[in-house]
């Protein structure tokens, strides 16, 4: 169970906040004994309420990319509280950061500034459906793209209408895509591609070249947009979009989470094809110009080029998963773990393959008694402030949690 801060906590939010929490954020659909309340954070470590330390592979669920409180890029956020924040309008700031990711991103000519990740998916579609005036856009089933009524995965406040003109396809099914696209017509206003599958619940994949190459060229014959979403994979799969990888430019791309290493902003950046529809939509908000999240992202950028943080996060990812592996067949575990190393998704599974909710459930629970906090169906990260001696506390929680649950399954 949960600490008894945490449980009173709980009770308190119950009766104020609907559920007693929202979103992403609520752990009512995790096992006891997850915190649902946080009151310290530092580099790589969480502490709850009760002050239970955890090395936390969530990262904020996705922004921590070089520590909490690094003291770099938080100096940076102060200073500028200093001068200017939220104003009458921006700083030169918003001149620098546009600038800075037109340097940083290679398909980029131009950058716009909001706070969440929904906000920029939004403008994206928006954009794309700007951009020749159509309507339809393509989407892979079961990809996240965002909060807003058009893209929320629960169906609670939202009507058929705020997706009247959606096709979906299989992701990586190059035919399925085509067959997609085809169904939307001459009305194509664009396509949206996750860096990599990161779907919960489900293995990971990472993309196929064929595939994206054919979302771009779909996009070109129909004059559509092609969309990358780097919300959540940004800076965390390369210093580039996601897709340079593989070869394939998009039109528009949207960042989020990591780019100011937690501090509140995110960003719409595209090529000159759709700068004048992204000129044309009205996208807004009285906190979006804000100067201190800016100057955060302009120090986090400076950390992305001059330092090793991403090699390092590889590195510390593959030595987990070596890890897990190797306790997983000494305790007879059948663990899966997809994704890229550094932002893995680690899920138990039964004797078949599938998917087992209750042992999956029950790792995590004893986890988290032993200070390392897992998901037990969100893909994780690794942070640049992690160590080896992390990793390895976790390998060794790990181990430990896996011979409590063979322990129990045995016994029950």
């Amino acid at each position: 169970m949960s600490g008894p801060k945490d449980e009173a906590l709980k009770r308190r939010a119950e009766k104020v906040i609907p559920n007693g929490m929202y979103g992403h954020q609520t752990v009512r659909n995790l096992p006891e004994g997850y915190p649902q309340f946080f009151v310290r954070a530092e580099g790589a470590r969480l502490w709850d309420a009760d002050g239970r330390e955890f090395v936390d592979f969530m990262c904020a669920y996705g922004p921590n990319l070089f520590g909490y409180r690094n003291e770099t890029i938080d100096a940076a956020y102060v200073a500028q509280l200093s001068e200017i924040d939220a104003a009458t309008g921006p700083s030169p700031l918003i001149v620098d950061l546009a600038e800075a990711f037109v340097q940083q991103i290679g398909h980029a000519d131009w950058a716009m500034f909001c706070k969440n990740g929904t906000d920029a998916t939004s403008m994206a579609l928006m954009t794309a459906r700007a951009h020749a005036g159509k309507r339809k856009i393509v989407f892979a089933k079961g990809a996240y793209h965002g909060s807003a009524p058009w893209g929320t995965p629960a169906p609670a406040g939202t009507v058929e209408d705020d997706r009247a003109h959606f096709m979906y396809c299989a992701y990586n099914d190059a035919r399925s895509l085509e067959a997609a696209c085809a169904e939307a017509g001459d009305d194509l206003a664009g396509v949206f591609a996750a860096p990599f599958k990161h779907d919960v619940l489900v293995a990971q994949e990472a993309p196929d070249p064929a595939y994206a190459r054919r979302a771009r060229e779909l996009c070109d014959a129909k004059d559509a947009l092609l969309v990358v979403d780097d919300i959540r994979a940004g800076f965390r799969m390369s210093r580039d979009c996601s897709w340079a990888e593989l070869g394939v430019a998009p039109d528009l791309s949207c960042w989020g989470k990591a780019i100011a290493n937690g501090h509140p902003i995110s960003a719409l950046v595209g090529s000159d094809r759709a700068r004048t529809a992204a000129g044309e939509i009205f996208a807004t908000g009285s906190f979006w110009f804000q100067a201190a999240p800016m100057a955060a992202s302009l120090a986090t950028l400076k950390l992305i080029k001059e330092t090793d943080y991403l090699e390092r996060a590889i590195a510390l990812g593959e030595r987990l998963r070596a890890g897990l592996a190797e306790a997983a067949s000494r305790r007879g575990v059948r663990l899966e773990q997809t994704g890229p190393p550094q932002t893995p998704l680690i899920m138990v599974c039964d004797e078949k393959g599938d998917l087992d909710p209750k042992a999956g459930y029950a790792f995590g629970t004893e986890l988290a008694a032993r200070g390392v906090y897992f998901h037990p169906w969100h893909n994780m990260f690794i942070s640049a402030a992690m160590t080896e001696a992390d990793i390895d506390h976790a390998v060794s929680a790990a181990d430990d949690a896996m011979a409590a649950i063979r322990e129990t399954a045995a016994a029950g």
